[in-house]
């Protein structure tokens, strides 16, 4: 999947998203409200340079069009602009407009209020001449169009009039993200992406139903002479409505099931991989499936976040088959990578642990189950069947790693098993830096292979103590020496069983 050769031109209302980290105790004496002790402050383009960071983000070039105020807050967004590789400054500065800031207060991963500083007037002549001339000449270099409304002025209907034109007149196409109940102002677009709420003003219909969805995104498309519909519904997923001859051809798609964050900014996730994805080369369909699993990912971020293409490459890796259920954790280097990144920027600690996990026991589930109660989310590496062997001799290991993968992912303190070749994990510890490394109680500190980096990088070593009397070795030297060779192959078979019934659990 490759974006780099797509350039998007976003157009439409640019502001400053700025996020106020707090902690809070104590309600306020004075009133019945928290008191917010700010901790972090943070600034990201928002509105319509939300979306341009989203294709940035994603490998593709965003010419970023909107009104600026001559202001600190404009400041700040051109500063942002000229730090993010992929997007192309082609604001258009306002003598009379301030900037656009919306700033959210954030306590315990929940916002408590926003507060918006903005003027939502409609243009002067002289801001709307200078848009109108800009989006012109811009739309010549641009594979797509994305208007991005957000109600605060910018995208007049004159100014949304001569970008339609233009990219007609180019065979340009172009998506609009919607504020207004009348897409009749958006009349000639290709796509439009109303939420669910949105449609249904639009469309003065009901919009309960998947057949009800269908019949106000047909009515409405018919009214604003577009070629598409895309309905966002939130955990229902999404409908795309196209035009077919004089019929209209249907597509759902689920919602991605995940842990909501914040859904700030999902719709300009959306957007932004639908045109990208669409200037690519991909059909319509095959776009809203992609911009689906982006949004999937985002709305399990905090604040407005954008994804990346190998955070969007892996969820996908993740739609496997029912035969494949145990892949749902089985992970890459490079996949681990990603997903490790992902679980930091949410806050969470990362923990470690590895081994042969030949044929697993009570003492294994405990020490995992220790180990989990230690960090927010726990990886385990397991040794390759050639690395068992050159530990542990040639008749292990007594189940392969397709197996050992299976019964590891079965449990529920482990979040992701990932496997490794070499002689120790340490290229896995120096790649994934985990938060905690765990080992067994038979180690010592200074034993333990990755201690010196985990430590280096503020994280970490603890030791578990072991279940006496329980190891792999152990149990297969009982197996051989207790039973009749007979037994002995009715031993393994059990534990084979054991381990496909492991399996059939969780699939």
């Amino acid at each position: 999947m490759d974006f780099s050769h797509a350039t998007i031109l976003c157009l439409g209302d640019i502001m400053l998203d700025r996020f106020a980290y707090c902690d809070t105790e104590r309600i306020s004496p004075e009133a019945p409200v928290p008191v917010l002790l700010l901790r972090q402050t943070q600034s990201t383009l928002g509105g319509a340079g939300n979306v341009a960071r989203n294709i940035a983000a994603l490998g593709g070039t965003a010419l970023l069009m909107g009104l600026l105020g001559k202001d600190a807050a404009g400041a700040e967004i051109e500063a942002l602009i000229a730090d993010s590789p992929g997007l192309v400054n082609l604001l258009v500065a306002s003598a009379r407009r301030p900037t656009t800031c919306k700033t959210r207060y954030i306590a315990g991963h929940q916002q408590i209020v926003r507060v918006d500083e903005e003027h939502a007037g409609g243009l002067d002549a002289l801001e709307q001449r200078a848009l109108i001339a800009a989006a012109r000449l811009a739309v010549g270099d641009a594979d797509a169009v994305i208007l991005s409304d957000y109600a605060k002025g910018v995208l007049s209907r004159a100014v949304i009039d001569a970008a339609i034109a233009a990219a007609r007149a180019r065979g340009v196409p172009i998506y609009v993200d919607p504020k207004s109940d009348d897409f009749r102002r958006y009349r000639g677009a290709t796509c439009i992406t109303p939420n669910q709420k949105e449609l249904a003003l639009a469309a003065r219909l009901p919009v309960a139903s998947d057949n009800e969805i269908v019949a106000a995104a047909t009515q409405v498309m018919r009214e604003a002479e577009t070629s598409a519909i895309l309905a966002t519904r939130s955990e229902k997923g999404m409908v795309l409505v196209e035009a077919a001859g004089d019929d209209v051809s249907v597509h759902h798609v689920e919602a991605r099931a995940r842990e909501v964050y914040d859904v700030s900014g999902a719709g300009d996730t959306v957007i932004a991989v639908l045109a990208l994805a669409s200037a690519s080369g991909y059909p319509l369909s095959q776009s809203m499936r992609l911009a689906n699993t982006a949004a999937g990912i985002v709305v399990s971020k905090l604040g407005t976040a954008t994804v990346e293409l190998d955070e969007l490459m892996l969820e996908l890796s993740r739609d496997v088959s029912d035969k494949e259920w145990h892949h749902a954790k089985y992970f890459s280097l490079v996949e681990a990578e990603t997903l490790v990144r992902r679980w930091k920027q949410h806050g969470l600690s990362v923990g470690f642990t590895n081994g042969c996990f030949d044929i697993l026991h009570a003492g294994h589930v405990s020490l995992l189950a220790a180990a989990r109660a230690k960090c927010d989310r726990l990886i385990v590496a397991l040794n390759s069947d050639d690395g068992v062997r050159r530990l542990k001799g040639p008749q292990r290991p007594v189940n392969g790693l397709t197996d050992r993968a299976a019964v590891i992912a079965a449990i529920e303190s482990v979040d992701a098993v990932i496997s490794f070749d070499e002689e120790t994990p340490l290229d896995l510890i120096r790649r994934l830096k985990p938060d905690v490394l765990v080992k067994g109680g038979d180690y010592t500190v200074e034993t333990v292979v990755g201690a010196e980096d985990v430590q280096a990088n503020g994280g970490r070593v603890l030791l578990i103590d072991l279940v006496e009397g329980r190891s792999t070795t152990r149990l297969i030297d009982a197996i051989r020496t207790s039973h009749s060779p007979a037994e002995a192959d009715a031993a393994r078979l059990a534990v084979r069983r054991a381990a496909e019934r492991a399996e059939e659990d969780v699939a």
